[in-house]
């Protein structure tokens, strides 16, 4: 299996880790194997080279400003073991991301934090930019919570492109459990020009 794979199977590990932590009472020879083993892993990684995603995005980057470091960001990265874990689609209007938000999301019992909602949205959008193949970040997000968004259930996100000024690009969004909308969101992104992400010549 090749390292970023290898990378992407560590990061669903640890996860799931967190989510069992969280959503179970294990006793204290439990805890103290996962501290100790926490502790033993965490020093062998700090022993590792550094890894540096602008250097990735040097080697790796793509036309759909998807390149290598791309699974690592933060929200919605499948290398990276905090992130929420979408999986993305297309049709021809929308982007759609099915998603289930496990117990060390949980805000209020049996219901996800009203800021990872918030973040799950941010990532789902910003995949309408990048099928739009231009360079922008959030500038703008607001989100209403029509109804509890539960953890451990199958949910669905939509958002789509419903216009655009000068730089402005104008995304809305809702979450959907069974087919009924619990959350919606309007997002304004800030066009920016490509040059911004251009990279350096690697200098090795």
């Amino acid at each position: 299996m090749a390292t970023e794979a290898l990378r992407t199977a560590a990061a669903a590990s640890m996860r799931a880790l967190s989510h069992s932590f969280t959503a179970h009472e294990p006793d204290d020879d439990v805890l103290v194997h996962i501290a100790e083993a926490a502790a033993e892993l965490t020093l062998e990684v700090d022993g590792s080279p550094a890894r540096d995603r602008l250097q990735l995005m040097r080697r790796g980057i793509d036309e759909s400003l998807m390149g290598l470091g791309f699974e690592d960001r933060a929200v919605g990265g499948a290398s990276n073991p905090t992130s929420v874990e979408l999986e993305v689609r297309y049709d021809d209007t929308e982007v759609i991301a099915d998603v289930t938000l496990r117990r060390a999301f949980e805000g209020a019992p049996g219901r996800a934090h009203g800021g990872i909602v918030a973040a799950a949205f941010d990532d789902v959008t910003g995949f309408v930019i990048a099928q739009l193949q231009e360079p922008a970040f959030t500038g703008e997000l607001t989100v209403r919570y029509l109804a509890p968004v539960p953890v451990d259930e199958p949910l669905e996100i939509r958002a789509r492109l419903d216009g655009r000024e000068r730089r402005k690009l104008f995304i809305s969004g809702e979450v959907r459990a069974d087919g009924t909308v619990i959350a919606t969101c309007r997002a304004i992104y800030i066009t920016v020009d490509p040059s911004t992400f251009a990279l350096a010549p690697d200098p090795r």
